[in-house]
């Protein structure tokens, strides 16, 4: 029995970066061999256990044979004949299919970075010092979430290109309708994970360009080739500038609710009427009724389902707070759900600030309209619900009247706030 380091726990070091998760590959044994070990079988399609003290998983060196078309369509052969250059074959680039021997490792957890130890029969050393992702062998076509591991990986390792003939086996899995048997949990997995990455455009620039992108979100390819306003850059469409409202998103640490939020609030602008354009009014309506289908199709979580629509909704009224009256803020509030929901709310609001600074020119600006809106949702809470509903039931009001002077207080106390705003400084008094 050998175990090797594999993966991503040995490319992350080569590449100097903190290591994460390690796993490892054992050749040359079986699970009765590994069970006695006190390993803990977890695997359901192929041999996984559990290490009984570091909880870290270690899989039988195998090979994969496609039955059918999708990720899941393979036969798995797990055997102690299977060599460790036959299971480094089987995965998706050279720069996760260099092996480490554990014989190697050291006893604080780090392990020695001597190139003599590496095992690297397909040239993952080299492609990481040229920042190139390569597909090891062509294997690769019998995996279509290869495709969004590739695009997701370009995220993440920005300064990467996408070498010219794993591109080319990418397009022709897509045209052989590969990415059509992906499993919307999968997608939604691997979105998920590149929406988080540190440059996701990137994610989406590669799935464009491959062609899958128009099959696994038609809603986000429409929008290259639509023109923005009249009044913004011409040579930045609706598809670029989405690109940089998702990179801001990152730049601004946002989690992942907001950063779907980003990626679906301008969804409706690929479906504008000839007629409105460049305008693109009704976009937000338009945009609300296409997230649904994106959210239906991908299974996306409640939590992202809801703020993207409430972003997709309101991003444009959030935009143009500064001038609404009082009335009109606090219908804004509500609309938001932000007296019941002031963490959501901040996240709405900072989804509208991503897509207010992703534009040219604005990356660095200010966007007033957030703390703005923060303040005026702390001078309404500021309202004693409780008490307008007690006086307002001993005078014989109820139900929708109660709620009414509630918003009428509300209101009230978002206008004395905004005077103060608006009130001359007082040349007398102290500095």
């Amino acid at each position: 029995m050998k175990i090797f380091m594999v993966g991503g726990a040995v490319r992350d070091a080569l590449l100097g970066l903190p290591v994460q998760d390690r796993d490892w590959v054992v050749v040359g044994a079986t699970p009765e061999e590994l069970t006695a070990l006190g390993f803990l079988p977890v695997g359901k399609d192929f041999p996984v256990f559990l290490h009984p003290r570091t909880r870290e998983e270690y899989a039988l060196a195998r090979t994969e044979r496609k039955t059918a078309r999708g990720y899941r369509g393979f036969e798995i052969h797990a055997a102690p004949d299977v060599t460790l250059q036959e299971d480094l074959a089987r995965r998706d680039l050279t720069i996760n299919s260099v092996a480490y021997p554990d014989r190697a490792e050291r006893a604080n957890g780090q392990f020695d970075l001597d190139s003599a130890a590496l095992i690297d029969p397909y040239g993952g050393q080299r492609d990481l010092a040229d920042k190139v992702l390569r597909h090891v062998t062509d294997a690769f076509r019998e995996d279509p979430v290869r495709i969004l591991r590739t695009a997701r990986f370009a995220a993440r390792f920005a300064d990467f290109t996408v070498a010219p003939e794993t591109m080319a086996l990418m397009k022709h899995m897509v045209e052989a309708g590969e990415a059509d048997a992906l499993v919307a949990e999968r997608v939604w997995q691997e979105l998920a994970r590149g929406l988080m990455e540190a440059k996701p455009s990137r994610m989406f620039e590669v799935l464009r360009e491959c062609g899958a992108l128009k099959k696994l979100l038609p809603e986000v390819d429409k929008l290259w080739g639509v023109p923005q306003r009249a009044d913004y850059h011409p040579e930045v469409d609706t598809g670029i500038h989405l690109m940089m409202v998702l990179d801001m998103s990152a730049q601004l640490q946002a989690d992942l609710a907001v950063r779907f939020a980003c990626l679906c609030h301008d969804l409706g602008k690929g479906t504008t009427p000839a007629d409105v354009l460049p305008r693109h009014i009704g976009h937000e309506e338009r945009s609300a009724r296409l997230l649904l289908k994106v959210c239906e199709r991908l299974r996306v979580p409640v939590e992202c389902r809801e703020l993207a629509d409430v972003v997709a909704r309101e991003h444009g009224n959030t935009h143009r707070s500064a001038d609404l009256a009082a009335a009109a803020i606090v219908r804004l509030l509500e609309r938001c759900d932000a007296f019941r929901k002031p963490q959501r709310f901040d996240q709405i609001l900072l989804a509208c600030e991503c897509d207010a600074r992703g534009r040219l020119g604005l990356h660095d600006q200010p966007y007033p309209q957030r703390p703005r809106l923060l303040a005026a949702l702390t001078s309404a809470q500021s309202v004693d619900t409780a008490s307008v509903a007690a006086s307002a039931m001993s005078a014989g009001s109820s139900g929708k009247q109660i709620g009414e002077l509630i918003q009428r207080a509300r209101t009230q106390a978002v206008g004395q706030w905004l005077a103060s705003l608006e009130a001359p400084a007082n040349p007398l008094a102290a500095p």
